[in-house]
Formats: structure tokens, C-alpha cells, sequence
């Protein structure tokens, strides 16, 4: 049976997870400059199966507008090309055979809007996710209190899992902002 104290730590620790999940989908948004993170969800054919392209190159940023794909085996560049154009980013891969590189386009309005309803829509799933965790550990502190945790400890507890919930979700609140604010900046 877990303490009131151990159910608030593994609230925040679920929390924190959450957050990271928000960053991890907000670095695969394209803005306007060259983020090799964009690349993160292109799985490239590989001898038949499906392989993360960053497992199968080294990616660079030679300027703030391109991406240096470098292919660790030259056999694969055409497959890499392929797995882009595929990948719905909306980037044209161009190769010389050996290199794939990748000139990141200025953002039109319209896909600027598109992007920062994209970028709202991780945030709700992330404010819903924290929502969540903090339902589940008002459950486990509702379960704990035929166990000797008083009424007045009960609410106290119960008011520091809400504070937990509301410093994450203006964490979520912010960071949604500061994306959005990094989609619409030209």
C-alpha cells in the first residue's frame, strides 16, 4: 500500500513525463529554420524493414535554412529521398548521390495557422493527460483513507496534487504559447 506522499510523487513524475511528450511533438513541428528533430518520425525501408532515418545518417545543419543528411551507407540515399517525400513534412529532399539535402521553405500564412492548431492540439492532449494523472491520484488518495490518513490530511493532500496539477498545466500553457510564437515568427 502506498503513502499519500508516494501517490504525490508519482503524480509529478507522470507530470514531467507528460511535459516531455509535449516537447518531443513540438520538436517534430516545422518552423521556418532547419531543426534536424523534423526528421525524427521518417522511417526509411531498410533491407525490408522500417528503420529510423537518424539511425541510418548523420543529420546536420549546415545554415539556418538547410539540412546535410549523410547516409552511412551510399546505397540508401534514394530509399532516404523516398521515405521525405512520403513523410507529409511538405520538404523536397535533393541528392548528388552520396548527400541528401534538404532546403527548408519559408512558411506560408495558411501553414503558419495549420501549424499552430497542430501545436494547440498537443497542448489540450497534454493538459487532458495531466488531468488525468491527477484523477488517478485523487482515486489511489481516496483509497488511502480507510487507512488511517485523517479527513483534514485527506484535503491536504488532495490540494497539493490540485497545485501540482496547476503548475503543470501553465507549464503546458506556456510552452504551447512560446511554440506557437516560434510557428508565426517570419
Amino acid at each position: 500500500m502506498s503513502t499519500a506522499t508516494e501517490v504525490l510523487a508519482s503524480a509529478e513524475e507522470r507530470m514531467k513525463k507528460a511535459i516531455a511528450n509535449l516537447q518531443k511533438e513540438f520538436s517534430t513541428i516545422r518552423t521556418g529554420r532547419a531543426n534536424p528533430a523534423i526528421l525524427d518520425r521518417v522511417e526509411v525501408e531498410y533491407y525490408g524493414s522500417p528503420t529510423p532515418l537518424k539511425s541510418l545518417a548523420n543529420i546536420s545543419v549546415p545554415d539556418g535554412r538547410s539540412l546535410l543528411i549523410q547516409p552511412f551507407d551510399k546505397n540508401v540515399v534514394k530509399d532516404i529521398e523516398q521515405a521525405i517525400h512520403k513523410s507529409g513534412l511538405g520538404l523536397t529532399p535533393n541528392s548528388d548521390g552520396t548527400v541528401v539535402r534538404i532546403t527548408i521553405p519559408v512558411l506560408t500564412e495558411e501553414r503558419r495557422k495549420d501549424l499552430t492548431k497542430q501545436v494547440k492540439k498537443f497542448g489540450e492532449e497534454s493538459r487532458v493527460s495531466v488531468r488525468n494523472i491527477r484523477r488517478d491520484g485523487a482515486d489511489e488518495l481516496k483509497k488511502l483513507k480507510g487507512t488511517g490518513l485523517s479527513e483534514d490530511d485527506m484535503k491536504r493532500q488532495e490540494e497539493s496534487l490540485q497545485k501540482l496539477t496547476d503548475k503543470y498545466v501553465k507549464e503546458i500553457d506556456k510552452q504551447v504559447h512560446d511554440k506557437e510564437q516560434e510557428v508565426m515568427e517570419v
